[in-house]
């Protein structure tokens, strides 16, 4: 019988996902290995992880990683990229990796036109560590550090990563997606593929930032955890291409 669809190659054939149900990390690990696999460039990849639920995708990926705790991905990304220009390197982080624990690295990369991809998940919380309150928490959304809410005059206001990059000269790409339908979803492998080309061409800093869900972290089943992401974290993080100089 002929096999129509099977595992990307990019992800270990042994493993089963250990994720959250309803967790999108899932998506996009299949997401990535899919384009790697399509573009054939498995074995020149390097990813670099960031903590948390990111560093978890060292447990699949069959390509060569790092773990670079706490927020440093993008600066060790830097140097792989450097000292083996032929690689494709990309990091994988969390929104309190890349935007918080990590902004000073994250902006100085981009700001220099690293020619480095970045793979950012914003879920809006800090996942792993315990559902602390993130760069990118909504306003009123409670976390275990905020048990009231988001309150802007006491933690600010939430950040929006695409648009913060795009004040810079340098990035070339950022574009913001979800995985939150099948349509988006398509997007989302389509963006990874252009920030991934982009890099191969020498165009310098590209992000795709998705936007998903944490049902854990949320206190909601994996259904109403979408209802979530679409009734409010789209409405903060609205979708679309921010920049594209490719």
């Amino acid at each position: 019988m002929e096999k129509i669809y099977a595992r990307t190659k990019g992800i270990r054939p042994d493993v089963v996902s250990g994720f959250c149900p309803g967790c999108m990390h899932s998506t996009v690990i299949k997401l990535i290995g899919e384009v790697l696999e399509e573009m054939n460039i498995i074995d020149k990849t390097v990813a670099v992880l960031g903590i948390g639920c990111c560093g978890l995708k060292m447990e699949y990926m069959s390509y060569d990683n790092i773990t670079s705790p706490h927020g440093r991905a993008c600066a060790v990304a830097t140097g792989i990229k450097r000292s083996n220009p032929d690689s494709l390197v990309y990091t994988y982080q969390g929104d309190g990796d890349f935007a918080s624990i990590g902004l000073a690295e994250s902006v100085s990369a981009a700001n220099r036109g690293e020619n480095i991809s970045v793979i950012f998940i914003n879920n809006g919380i800090y996942g792993m560590t315990g559902g602390q309150l993130a760069p990118t928490t909504l306003l009123g959304m409670k976390a275990s550090t905020a048990p009231k809410g988001r309150i802007a005059e006491e933690h600010g206001y939430p950040m929006h990563m695409c648009e913060i990059l795009n004040q810079l000269t340098a990035p070339c790409y950022l574009e913001r997606t979800s995985c939150n339908t099948p349509q988006n979803t398509l997007k989302t492998r389509k963006a990874i593929k252009k920030a991934f080309q982009n890099q191969l061409d020498g165009k310098g800093f590209s992000m795709v930032e998705v936007v998903t869900n944490c049902p854990t972290n949320w206190g909601l089943d994996p259904l109403k955890s979408l209802e979530f992401l679409n009734e409010k974290m789209l409405t903060e993080y609205p979708l679309g291409v921010i920049r594209d100089n490719g």
